[in-house]
């Protein structure tokens, strides 16, 4: 029986002590045998199992090996595990039957309180009460959430740990700075995961900004602060942190109290009131100012979890790098937290390169820094990571993409607001139907979301674990349309991967509102006229400020504050206009002067006016994807154990983001297998295949495993029958089914080049080449077919012919050079790799004479 590469080293033990001593001598007879005569073959197939171990000069696929014969002991383990497994699948089904009658009450509970916020906003309730309704509302839907998670499949739960020490192990990935003792949330990438991040980049760029031609652009990541100060980031972009007054160590306040109370709970002696008391904070965690949390934790007397020392207040924390730009230190900067701020400052001129003409869109890729307090969960919180993002400006006015159509059939699971606050779960809709019924606001988000969808799952990213959820109207900015988030299903819970937004014209009018240059369109009789009608009448919106009481409060400085309070878009009017009448005053900052306007001050002024030349602010639809994320995410749900065999781990990913396309394994360290391997990665190298040559003495079944284990697609293997017999050929390996096809070398680079690109399939190769079965010949065929057991062939009868016209090292080249009537042309099998030297004539016969002779 052939013996099978992968499996053969790890079975002959076992084979060898099945074997009888009185079966001994046959089965040397029949090894004997198979030396002489490969044709053979099917006679040694036929004998018994136990002399497969014998057959050592021969191989299988893995898919045609037999199952070897085990010990009484191991074949009832077997079974016992069976039927654990069938009584787990048992338990399994039972569970999904009451999933639905354990969740009713929680999402009964869910759809409650999504009632009671509703109504409170219908009727004006005060933001206090609004917030608390909506903080019970996140709180109830988390623990929904949760006990959906626990009801899941266990078999559905990637082994976190195990995944982490392969990618530790292969250097994927790995803490930065280690060897200084490492700093949290900082992470190099090692050449596996260096190869796997750039093709998914590659990929990225592929799939939007070739196919939908965005032009893309490539920013500074040092940002000014006026820049930041206007986009919000400046003030808005914190979190409250507290410190241990002994040895400066930072936490993160509202995380640090939640797990304080949680421990407090978890307590018996803790009294049921007492319980319900400390819920009640913990679902209000995102409402407390700064003064509340500071209250609690002297109620609670919150100390350091790490060292029980007492901490300091609660104090804002930006998260933004800080830092200066020149030596004087006189412009204060900041490393970006986000790619987007720096395509919004370039609009103007991108508008220009694109014709003046909407829609339009820019992308750019590249690292932004958050500094986070508590970094954690690997890559998925992490102080410097890499961004792509998409800016795709569209008219207001018509918000329908042209290319809806061809999403438009997709199914894609989504988790709309309205069925988080029913208590309902996510669920599987066309985007045709979701953007028709309303539940997404317009067919640009639609077709970006499907786009998206087709990325993710084009990458590696599992569609079952795949859903789109929709920001609640407490979650979006008071500027924003419509939000999805991509999330994935990971041993963390459901993580947020892409962001989708709706953004209107709020960046736009920020920039311009504090630079005083305008970032519009510009319609006239000269633009198109299908994209938005002229001469119409519109509602205006724009303060009406006193010149007399500025300028008596500013003096000189009047004049920019009346210059800022002209170009301030409808928008921004309407929030101020609340805060007059809520508060009696607004206050504005803009060229490093702030001002506080009062009522009488300032109004606000509405008229209509016809329009003859009209200025349009385009609105923007983001797709912002987090490309840590979205890798970490790959890795779990790529990640898998041979069946059979726990200590063989692998990840299956597309052949597209592989890190290398394909492995290139000689059989062993035979030299006659040099020039093959060298014509191999050539090939490879000039039909763009990133590749990996492994020549190192380990077993062909330990190399497939290593070569699995880092996510290498195919493997081709140089044999004996890849040397022996014309034409070359040598085998393909697909590394998730471990099933092989045999096929001529010249022709594998081509091979695996169109399945990394994804133009044919393992299926259609499968049906196109042979199904590989067993090596048919073997080292020994080699020399014992040349009739002089290994030595060369010495005297007259070497060169009957007269020598070759060419001498060469390379015996294939001298096969192709000799004509097919004579001796060396017709006859020869394989070459003698000892034959090194040019001073060889005959290096495919190695008949050691010197050349020229």
């Amino acid at each position: 029986m052939p013996r099978c590469r992968e499996s053969a080293q790890a079975e002959a033990p076992v084979r060898l002590a099945e074997i009888s001593s009185s079966c001994a001598p046959v089965a040397v007879r029949a090894r004997a045998r198979v030396r002489r005569r490969p044709m053979l073959l099917r006679a040694v197939s036929a004998l018994p199992l136990a002399f497969s171990s014998f057959c050592t000069p021969f191989r299988t696929a893995p898919a045609r090996c037999p199952t070897p014969a085990r010990p009484l002991s191991l074949s009832l383990s077997g079974k016992l595990q069976k039927r654990k497994t069938k009584e787990e699948e048992t338990r399994g089904r039972k569970m999904d039957g009451n999933a639905e009658e354990l969740l009713a009450p929680l999402r009964l509970a869910v759809k409650e309180q999504g009632d009671l916020v509703r109504r409170l906003k219908e009727e004006n309730a005060p933001e206090v009460d609004i917030g608390k309704a909506v903080a019970e509302l996140k709180a109830r839907k988390r623990t929904l959430e949760a006990k959906e998670l626990a009801l899941q499949p266990k078999d559905d739960i990637v082994d976190r740990a195990k995944m982490e020490d392969t990618l530790k192990r292969r250097f994927f990935y790995d803490q930065a700075f280690a060897i200084y003792g490492g700093v949290s949330g900082l992470y190099d990438f090692g050449p596996v995961g260096c190869a796997l991040k750039n093709n998914i980049l590659q990929v990225w760029r592929q799939h939007f900004i070739q196919e939908e031609q965005i032009l893309e652009i490539d920013c500074t990541m040092l940002t000014p602060e006026p820049v930041l100060k206007t986009s919000g980031h400046v003030d808005k972009f914190a979190d409250y942190m507290v410190k241990d007054v002994k040895n400066g160590e930072c936490f993160r306040a509202d995380h640090l109290l939640k797990a304080h109370l949680q421990k407090l709970m978890s307590d018996k002696k803790c009294s049921v009131d007492k319980k319900v008391e400390m819920n009640n904070v913990i679902t209000q965690l995102d409402n407390y100012s700064q003064q509340e949390l500071a209250d609690l934790f002297v109620e609670y007397n919150v100390k350091s979890p790490s060292t029980g020392n007492d901490l300091s207040p609660p104090i804002s924390f930006n998260l933004m790098f800080q830092t200066s730009i020149g030596p004087g230190g006189n412009m204060p900067g900041y490393l970006r937290p986000e790619t987007a701020q720096g395509i919004f400052l370039n609009f103007k001129r991108l508008l220009e390169f694109n014709q003046g003409r909407l829609p339009f869109a820019a992308a750019q890729i590249g690292n932004s820094f958050r500094n986070e307090i508590s970094p954690r969960s690997g890559l998925i919180r992490v102080r410097e990571f890499t961004m792509a993002e998409i800016e795709h400006f569209v008219d207001p006015n018509e918000k329908v993409h042209p290319k809806f159509e061809s999403v438009a059939d997709l199914e894609v699971t989504l988790y709309s607001s309205k069925a988080q606050t029913s208590g309902q779960s996510a669920h599987v809709m066309k985007l045709g139907d979701a953007v028709g019924q309303g539940v997404i606001n317009n067919s640009v988000l639609g077709y970006f979301i499907g786009r998206i969808y087709l990325y993710l799952v084009k990458v590696g990213v599992a569609k079952e674990k795949l859903r789109f959820r929709q920001h609640m109207d407490n979650e979006m900015a008071h500027y924003a349309c419509d939000c999805w988030d991509a999330e994935t299903k990971t041993s963390y819970g459901w993580i947020e991967i892409v962001g989708c937004a709706d953004r209107s014209c709020y960046d736009l009018k920020c920039h311009a509102r504090a630079t005083k240059v305008p970032l519009h369109l510009r319609l006239d009789t000269a633009s198109p006229p299908t994209l938005t009608a002229l001469h119409k009448t519109v509602n205006v919106v724009q303060f009406e400020p006193n010149k007399g009481a500025i300028g008596k409060a500013y003096k000189k400085d009047a004049k920019l504050a009346m210059e800022f309070l002209a170009v301030c878009d409808e928008c921004y009017v309407t929030e101020q206009e609340k805060l007059l009448g809520e508060k009696g005053e607004f206050t504005f900052e803009t060229e490093g002067k702030t001002f506080t306007l009062t009522k009488d001050m300032v109004s606000v002024k509405r008229f209509q006016k016809t329009l003859h030349v009209e200025e349009i602010v385009p609105n923007v639809i983001e797709p912002s994807f987090g490309i840590g994320r979205i890798m970490y995410s790959i890795f779990e749900h790529t990640f898998h154990v041979r069946e059979g065999d726990e200590q063989r781990t692998f990840f299956s990913f597309p052949a597209t983001v592989a890190p290398y396309k394909c492995s290139v394994l000689p059989l062993s360290q035979n030299q006659e297998f040099v020039p093959f391997v060298r014509e191999l990665s050539n090939a490879m190298t000039k039909n763009g295949v990133s590749h990996k040559v492994d020549d190192s003495s380990g077993s062909i079944g330990k190399r497939y495993a290593r070569t699995d284990e880092i996510g290498v697609a195919f493997g081709i293997t140089i044999d004996f029958d890849t040397v022996n017999k014309t034409p070359h050929t040598a085998t393909l390996r697909d590394r998730d089914s471990m099933r092989q096809i045999r096929a001529e070398v010249s022709e594998l680079p081509a091979i695996v080049r169109d399945l990394a690109n994804g133009i044919t399939t393992w299926a259609e190769v499968e049906s196109k080449y042979p199904v590989f079965e067993g090596q048919e010949t073997s080292k020994k065929d080699t020399t014992e077919e040349r009739g002089d057991g290994g030595r060369g062939v010495h005297g007259p009868d070497c060169c009957p012919s007269g020598p070759p016209d060419i001498c060469t090292a390379d015996p294939r080249s001298f096969l192709r050079a000799a004509p097919n009537n004579s001796p060396w042309g017709s006859n020869l099998r394989s070459p003698s790799m000892s034959c090194t030297s040019t001073r060889l004539c005959c290096p495919w016969l190695c008949c050691g004479r010197p050349a020229g002779s």
